[in-house]
């Protein structure tokens, strides 16, 4: 009787319409994935994200038991094993490169698996720069400029230690969720104007000292698609197939496992980077508009969770969730759409890769901790309920 009177205390306190939106999109995810061939060696995407997927909600649900609070004063062994993870990886992770001028080395082996460490880190670095925006709020340092110094090197770790492995797009990714963090902690928008100016500054230096040569050629072919040159065809074959298979779909698409173009895997990755091509051929523009409402309906709820957190730790652990989602959904969007350069960004839940996809379940995890657990008595006290940048 107890263990039924816990059940029903959990579904109690939990945000019932975050899972229900959850589970829709895992659906949805996993009946794509249901309709794209099989690799070469015969491995099922379908089958490997249904594993990922129960193991990322047994998770999920794991991290909802506990309250956000104790996880967060945890701080100090997140930050070190993420720390850990991201130099063993850059020491002996697995190496992937292609023709195309790729060369990242930002995978290690789990046994016969393979792993993305980098997907773990961004829900560390949810927790470690929660902690660190929380503990400066309570001692009133968030206007100090020292403090926003330290708050901006805390994210420059992991943005440097991705683009040492060659995986510029999870830097970028990590750099958006600083910036929904912070601005969301309150950051005084004059040390944005100042990032802004120095972002202006570096991006000359960047394109030629730190950009490689087969990303400034991703850059400069992105907005030239439709000339047929031999840049065009090495660097954006992804976007150019990706772009075919959306529009041939036209409004309802041409039926899931009967069309063409996803049953002879035509577009290159289309189960990963460009599963919003499957999307788009099976399904028309009504699939593709359906997956963007889903992924809206939960960056919405995120900021109502954010936005009911009595303290500052949880609505950043929020906002952290929802600039990764948010990031991940606009890049990956624009990639296909052929509104921004190939990146390597995955569409969150959606597509293939299992440690992304059991990452991602866990930040959800979180998300609902803060949910679930917001009623815990302050233990830092917001000065202001109005948090800027926050839906109603």
């Amino acid at each position: 009787m107890r263990g039924f009177k816990s059940i029903a205390d959990y579904f109690r306190r939990t945000n019932k319409l975050y899972w229900l939106l959850m589970a829709a999109i895992s659906a949805y995810s996993l009946l794509l994935l249901k309709t794209i061939p099989a690799a070469d060696n015969g491995k099922s995407y379908f089958s490997t994200m249904l594993i990922a997927a129960v193991i990322g909600y047994l998770g999920a649900v794991a991290l909802t038991l506990i309250d956000y609070h104790d996880i967060a004063s945890l701080w100090y062994i997140v930050a070190g094993f993420c720390l850990f993870l991201m130099v063993y990886t850059l020491k002996f992770g697995k190496a992937v490169t292609n023709s195309g001028g790729v060369n990242a080395r930002a995978w290690i082996y789990v046994g016969s698996q393979s792993f993305q460490p980098s997907e773990l880190v961004k829900i560390g670095f949810m927790v470690t720069f929660a902690k660190h925006l929380s503990i400066l709020k309570e001692r009133g340092l968030l206007k100090s400029p020292l403090h926003v110094l330290l708050l901006a090197v805390h994210a420059l770790i992991p943005i440097a230690l991705v683009h040492l492995q060659g995986d510029d797009g999870a830097g970028i990714i990590f750099f958006c969720m600083f910036l929904a963090m912070a601005f969301g902690a309150g950051i005084q928008w004059r040390y944005f104007a100042g990032l802004f100016a120095a972002i202006c500054v570096a991006v000359p230096v960047a394109w030629k000292y730190v950009l490689a040569d087969y990303q400034k050629q991703r850059i400069l072919v992105t907005y030239h698609l439709d000339e047929d040159s031999e840049a065009a065809l090495t660097y954006a074959w992804q976007q150019i197939q990706g772009r075919t298979s959306i529009g041939s779909g036209g409004m309802w698409g041409r039926g899931l496992f009967q069309s063409p173009r996803v049953n002879s895997r035509i577009v290159p990755v289309q189960q990963s980077d460009l599963i919003f091509s499957a999307a788009g051929e099976q399904l028309g523009f009504i699939g593709c508009c359906m997956i963007i409402l889903l992924l809206l309906l939960l960056l919405w709820r995120t900021l109502r969770i954010a936005r009911k957190s009595n303290d500052l730790l949880g609505s950043a652990i929020c906002l952290g969730f929802f600039g990764m989602i948010a990031a991940q959904t606009i890049f990956n969007l624009g990639m296909c759409l052929d509104l921004l350069p190939v990146m390597g960004v995955t569409l969150p839940f959606f597509s293939y890769g299992g440690s992304s996809a059991v990452c991602l379940y866990f930040g959800f995890g979180l998300v609902q901790s803060v949910a679930m657990h917001h009623d815990t008595p302050d233990r830092l006290t917001l000065q202001h309920v109005g948090k800027p940048g926050l839906a109603p």
